[in-house]
C-alpha cells in the first residue's frame, strides 16, 4: 500500500508532499484542507513542482469515498480532543492514519475516553491509528528506549533538547510566544491561544511502557525565557524584557515517588542546537548526544517511514512501543 492521503496541508504537509515527490516512494491521491486560499489548488502548483492531478479539498468525506486504498497522513493540530472527529472519520472510510498529533502519541493519559473509542472503531474497521512524529515520537521517548538495549536494567533516564527557533517555521515560533511579555506569554498559554511545547507527560508515559519504567504520576511545566537584548528571526522582532524561547520539562516518578525519567526542552534565540540522553543502568551510565536533530524535516522522514510499514503493524490503536522492538 504506497497511496497516501494529506490530511492538512499546512506547512507539515506541504513538506510531506514534497518529500514523497522526490523520493518516488508513495503516491498522493487526495489532500484535504480548510484554506480557502487554497482549496481547488493542484497540491503540485502549491509546492512549486507543477502539476501533479491531485486538488485540495475541503471535504474529507468526498476524498475518502474515492481515493482507496491509502494511509491518511494526518498532520492538523496537538490535541486529540480538538482532531478526533478527524481521525474517527478517517478510520469509518477503512483508512490507516498516521498523525503528527502530539497527544497521540499516548492518548490514555489525558484523553482515556477517546483512546478506547478511537481503539474500539480502529479494531473494528481494521485500521492502525498511530501518533508519530520527531518529538513526541522520537528525541524522548523511541530513541532513548532503544539506547538501554544495552542495559540490563533502567534506573533514571534523562532526555534534553535544546534549539534555535529561529530556524524553525512561522507557526512554531508563535506557538512558543516569541515576542511576547511574560504577562503576555502566560495570560495566552493559559487561554489555550499558544501552546509552547506539546508532549512532556505522553514521551515520558510512551517511555515508561516501552523500557518497563512503571511511573506513576507525571508532571510537566514550562516557562518563558526572557531577552536582555534586541533580537530579531524572519518573523518576529524581541525588544529587551520580551520572550526569546521556552524552557520546559517534565519528570515522570514511581509508586515510591522516585524520579524515574525527566525531560527537558530549551528553545532560545541564539543558542546551539544539541539533543542529549542520560541511562542510568545501574552498574553503568550511557551518554549520547548530537549536535540537534532538525525537528521539522525528521517528523516528515519519521511520518514517511511509519507510514511505509503502518499495514504490517497490529490493528487498532498504536503507539511507537509496537515498532521499537528492542530495549531493555
Amino acid at each position: 500500500m504506497n497511496r497516501v492521503i494529506l490530511y492538512g496541508f499546512g506547512y507539515i504537509g506541504r513538506m510531506v508532499a514534497k518529500e514523497i515527490v522526490e523520493s518516488g516512494a508513495l503516491e498522493i491521491i487526495g489532500a484535504i484542507d480548510v484554506d480557502e486560499k487554497i482549496v481547488g489548488k493542484d497540491v503540485g502548483e502549491i509546492i512549486g513542482i507543477g502539476k501533479l492531478g491531485v486538488k485540495v479539498s475541503s471535504e474529507p468525506e468526498e476524498v475518502f469515498e474515492k481515493a482507496k486504498p491509502a494511509i491518511v497522513i494526518h498532520a492538523t493540530g496537538s490535541f486529540l480532543d480538538k482532531v478526533f472527529d478527524q481521525i474517527v472519520l478517517a478510520v469509518e472510510y477503512g483508512y490507516h492514519v498516521v498523525s503528527t498529533c502530539e497527544t497521540l502519541a499516548y492518548p490514555w493519559l489525558k484523553y482515556p475516553n477517546l483512546a478506547d473509542e478511537l481503539s474500539r472503531r480502529a479494531l473494528e474497521r481494521n485500521v492502525v491509528v498511530i501518533g508519530t512524529g520527531v518529538n513526541p515520537g522520537f528525541i524522548f521517548d523511541s530513541l532513548p528506549a532503544f539506547l538501554t538495549s544495552i542495559c540490563s536494567k533502567v534506573e533514571k533516564i534523562k532526555a534534553t533538547r535544546i534549539i534555535d527557533p529561529s530556524r524553525r517555521r512561522y507557526s512554531f515560533q508563535k506557538k512558543i510566544g516569541l515576542g511576547l511579555t511574560s504577562d503576555e506569554f502566560r495570560e495566552k498559554m493559559a487561554k489555550g491561544e499558544i501552546t509552547g511545547h506539546v508532549g512532556y507527560a505522553e514521551s515520558l508515559m510512551l517511555l515508561s511502557e516501552m523500557v518497563g519504567l512503571d511511573i506513576a504520576n507525571v508532571i510537566e511545566d514550562q516557562e518563558p525565557i526572557i531577552s536582555h537584548e534586541y533580537l530579531e528571526t524572519q518573523y518576529f522582532k524581541i525588544s529587551p524584557g520580551k520572550v526569546k524561547g521556552i524552557k520546559g520539562y517534565g519528570k515522570g516518578y514511581g509508586k515510591d515517588n522516585k524520579l524515574k525519567a525527566e525531560v527537558e526542552f530549551i528553545a532560545t534565540v541564539g543558542v546551539s542546537d544539541k539533543d542529549s540522553i542520560e541511562i542510568d543502568c545501574g552498574k553503568y551510565v550511557i551518554k549520547w548526544s548530537s549536535n540537534g536533530v532538525p525537528g521539522d524535516y525528521a517528523t516528515v522522514a519519521m511520518l514517511l517511514n511509519v507510514a511505509k510499514i503502518v499495514n504490517n503493524l497490529k490493528r487498532g490503536l498504536r503507539t511507537m512501543k509496537d515498532i521499537v522492538l528492542l530495549h531493555a
